[in-house]
């Protein structure tokens, strides 16, 4: 079981955030929310779930836990149980990560706003990206400190491409120059 230091560690070295975000409370038709996975059909996990985080957080963790490379997973608006997420963190922990997808949500994950795009605003990741970045502004761009991409669906009623067009913009802008893809 790995000890709150190296996880600590961990998140202070690399930690990618996978971001996807949708909220049922503000859009009425979402295509996310529409589409809900089966939580049933988790199948074979390579990992375990885990107590015993920092700030009591639970978090299904897999790969080698002496492994001195880590990636974070946040879920998606269905929490760290979904099933795509944690077979992307088994195929991630194959490659020798030590993968953590932490419940950041303490299991109410509709809850979530803009989780990625504050984590890129502090010193305690070096990547984000943010996949369907609903609640995102322009003005978040403005003050994230890290290299940042954006996923943005080609057809995306809550977040048109316009709006990621935009983000982008407004990292161009930058003086600073913060990669973004």
């Amino acid at each position: 079981m790995p000890s709150a230091m190296m996880v600590s560690t961990a998140l202070l070295f690399l930690i990618v955030t996978v971001h996807v975000a949708a909220a049922a409370t503000v859009h009425e038709h979402s295509q996310c929310l529409d589409n809900p996975p089966d939580l049933s059909q988790r199948g074979v996990e390579a990992g375990k779930v885990v107590d015993n985080l920092p700030g009591g957080i639970q978090a299904y963790v897999t790969g080698p836990p002496s492994s001195k490379r880590a990636v974070v997973l946040t879920s998606d608006v269905y929490g760290f149980e979904a099933p795509l997420l944690r077979k992307i963190a088994d195929k991630v922990g194959v490659t020798g990560y030590y993968v953590v997808v932490p419940d950041f949500f303490h299991g109410d994950p509709y809850n979530d706003r803009k989780f990625a795009a504050e984590m890129a605003k502090t010193d305690d990741i070096k990547v984000v990206v943010l996949s369907h970045p609903v609640y995102v502004t322009v003005d978040d761009m403005k003050e994230v400190k890290w290299p940042i991409e954006i996923l943005g669906a080609l057809n995306d009623t809550i977040t048109p491409r316009e709006q990621v067009r935009q983000f982008e913009q407004a990292l161009s802008e930058r003086k600073d120059k913060i990669e973004y893809l």
